[in-house]
């Protein structure tokens, strides 16, 4: 069972993730990065697909050309979890 983040843990979730901010209305994390086009847009894309995949841990995004819009949470937990944790790490090292 996958449990949501302590308040002192999502506090440090953001210290350590400062590309991300706290959803307005609801228990999640969200960034929105910008790539040098679409094709630079949708391979990082694929790359978080196959860790999610991987994982059986899937965020919700929104691409346009080059513009990725990334929102986690774990509906299962009821919010943000260590799941979202390691995805935000496993974003923020692969998008460099």
């Amino acid at each position: 069972m996958v449990h949501k983040l302590t308040a002192e843990a999502r506090q440090q979730f953001f210290a350590d993730h400062p590309a991300w901010k706290e959803a307005e209305g609801k228990d999640a994390a969200e960034t929105t990065l910008t790539f040098a086009d679409f094709n630079e847009a949708w391979g990082f894309m694929s790359r978080v697909a196959v860790y999610a995949d991987k994982h059986d841990h899937h965020p919700e995004w929104f691409n346009v050309y080059n513009r990725v819009e990334i929102t986690l949470t774990t509906h299962d937990a009821g919010g943000l979890s260590e799941r979202d944790e390691k995805m935000a790490a496993f974003i923020d090292r692969i998008r460099g």
